[in-house]
């Protein structure tokens, strides 16, 4: 009878304790975005863009006075990003396009140091004479996409995508990836004006 009453007394002492230490599942942060509804942009600039209306503040500036340059700024202050555009004349001068092809991959290739890597994908659409690349860069990196459009005589386009924060790429991935249909909607809507 002891042997039994031990036996009881250990299991009741094993099953008392109701509490089971149980580890916490792993918590995901859950971004949803609105789905994009894109407007013609309206400016003085030499080329047009869809844009995305969650875009809150559109500013558009010419650059220079000797050449036509212009910048514009999109910004997205709901995602904390801004999307840069530039643009430059290339003056049916095919020195310029290659300085300006240059300067567009020089500036891509200037992450390289921090990026973990950057698929490239080119874009065409003959119809429009809009020909170009966009980059998407992966990492700790400061810009997280990149682009240029051209119609190889007159018309060069620049876009790079900025956030307000530290670049710390899990975090901000889900912005980044909404931003870069963005631009890839930029890119195909663009046109030159004559």
């Amino acid at each position: 009878m002891t042997k039994t009453f031990y036996f009881l007394l250990l299991v009741a002492i094993c099953f008392s304790c109701g509490d089971h230490v149980v580890p916490k599942p792993n918590a995901y942060l859950r971004l949803e975005y609105p789905e994009a509804e894109y407007v013609e942009s309206q400016g003085e600039a030499p080329f047009s863009f869809e844009v995305n209306q969650l875009a809150t503040k559109i500013t558009a500036k010419a650059i220079e006075s000797t050449t036509e340059s212009y910048g514009v700024n999109i910004e997205y202050p709901t995602l904390k990003g801004t999307i840069f555009l530039t643009y430059k004349s290339i003056d049916n001068n095919p020195d310029n396009l290659m300085d300006f092809l240059r300067d567009a991959q020089k500036f891509t290739t200037e992450h390289m140091i921090k990026a973990d890597e950057i698929p490239v994908y080119p874009y065409e659409n003959k119809e429009k004479k809009v020909y170009g690349m966009f980059s998407e860069l992966k990492g700790d990196v400061a810009s997280q996409a990149q682009f240029y459009v051209t119609d190889s005589i007159n018309h060069f386009l620049t876009g790079s995508l900025y956030f307000y924060a530290k670049p710390n790429y899990d975090s901000i991935l889900p912005a980044a990836n909404y931003l870069g249909k963005d631009i890839k909607h930029i890119m195909e809507t663009v046109k030159w004006k004559e």
